[in-house]
């Protein structure tokens, strides 16, 4: 199996106006997005509303997103929950229907310790038989996987990588070396931090998984691209486009600035699901005046 290199989107889930999916335009964002370069789509993640959609209608994204694909991306499919044996049916269900990769997140709420962790992981590693990417964010769990536990997990022949949120230059560091130590397989690296994104590559990420390429595809395919290739400079100049963008996307909860955005650029629907709500009013000209600037709308 190829390693995983490149540009990620962490895809909204489209929905209407009343909160209902809206499958023509995932159907129409997928069709975007590979025409754009994007090397591959994260169903059901964070940025998709897992917290919001039911389990049914979680399996029914990924089957969509599969079928839109038709191969010629690489689909992941967001499996976790702070419930191990959820983790694992939804994890099941997720390879039943033909998704290439998962994304499982930290456990939320309920804090387990990091042996706690290793063992979480580990189980939905060993029940399903599927390539499964670690997904930390403690930003959003209160929960923190460590680079000694990822090191132990990576060991796992069905864990081949992380997505990592938190910007410490020390982690990534060690996180790359797990990676770069690694004889018998690719341990994929990827960031979770748009704005850091670049320089996390430049020191030797395989990647993002990104909210930005919801809005600019192109841009941050090519950014991952000009890092791969060695072109630092280049990809230095390009990034340094889209600074304020990046505050944008994350100046609310995500992921309402990027559904805002992109209702605004006629991608999709309006809707998000309580207890989310559409962008506040008062940040609506800052965000429009970056849109004009960058040619959005």
């Amino acid at each position: 199996m190829q390693p995983l290199q490149g540009s990620f989107v962490a895809l909204v889930t489209p929905m209407n106006a009343d909160g209902s999916l809206d499958f023509n335009a995932l159907g129409d964002l997928i069709e975007w997005h590979i025409e754009s370069g994007t090397n591959g789509i994260v169903a059901v993640g964070t940025t998709g509303e897992s917290a919001t959609v039911s389990i049914p209608e979680h399996i029914k994204i990924i089957e969509k997103t599969i079928s839109f694909t038709a191969g010629r991306v690489p689909v992941i499919a967001g499996t976790g929950a702070n419930s191990t044996q959820e983790a694992i049916d939804l994890t099941q269900n997720a390879a039943s229907i033909g998704a290439d990769y998962t994304l499982i997140v930290t456990p939320y709420y309920n804090k387990p310790n990091q042996e706690g962790l290793f063992q979480h992981f580990s189980k939905i590693a060993d029940s399903v038989d599927i390539p499964q990417i670690l997904y930390n964010v403690p930003s959003r769990t209160a929960c923190d996987l460590k680079p000694d536990t990822v090191r132990r997990l990576s060991n796992h022949p069905n864990i081949i990588g992380i997505k990592e949120a938190v910007d410490d230059a020390e982690r990534l560091a060690e996180l790359i070396s797990i990676s770069q130590g690694m004889d018998q397989k690719h341990f994929s690296i990827f960031s979770g931090d748009d704005p850091t994104f670049n320089h996390f590559m430049s020191i030797g990420g395989d990647g993002v998984i990104s909210v930005a390429a919801n809005i600019i595809p192109h841009h941050i395919a090519r950014i991952c691209s000009l890092n791969l290739s060695n072109q630092f400079n280049d990809a230095i100049e390009l990034d340094s486009n889209f600074r304020s963008l990046y505050e944008l996307l994350f100046i609310e909860s995500n992921p309402i600035p990027v559904k805002w955005m992109l209702h605004k650029m006629n991608k999709i629907q309006s809707g998000i699901r309580l207890p989310l709500i559409p962008l506040s009013n008062d940040l609506h000209e800052q965000t429009i005046r970056e849109m004009v600037k960058l040619k959005l709308i």
